[in-house]
């Protein structure tokens, strides 16, 4: 689990003596890195009684065409991730990946860790 809070240590490496513990609020979680694949999802709690659900694999995107239509159609691959050069190779999809689909390449525009879905908007090449 990742920690969200005020670190312990100034930016010159001096100690802080904490006044307080640690509270749920400032709970943090790994990253979901949603794959392509067979859909798999899971659920997580969030604040105020809320759920989550995480794509952790997807093969299906709503993808916006440029006339005008949304169509479902299915992921073959990440064609580039500019949130990292790596996620592209191990065909991870998050926001603003370029993702190729039969309907042809198109840009993510959701976030599939957060909401579960994948919707993208065609693009030229």
């Amino acid at each position: 689990m990742k920690y969200q809070g005020r670190s312990k240590r100034t930016k010159t490496g001096a100690r802080i003596r904490p006044h307080d513990k640690k509270k749920k609020h400032e709970l943090g979680r790994q990253p979901t890195e949603t794959t392509v694949g067979e859909p798999t999802f899971r659920t997580v709690d969030s604040r105020g009684n809320q759920k989550k659900t995480r794509a952790l694999k997807t093969n299906v995107a709503n993808v916006h065409t440029a006339d005008g239509e949304t169509v479902h159609a299915e992921i073959q691959d990440v064609v580039r991730n500019d949130a990292n050069p790596n996620y592209a190779r191990r065909n991870i999809i998050t926001k603003g990946a370029i993702i190729e689909t039969d309907a042809g390449t198109a840009r993510v525009t959701t976030r599939p860790g957060q909401n579960a879905q994948v919707n993208a908007v065609e693009v030229e090449e």
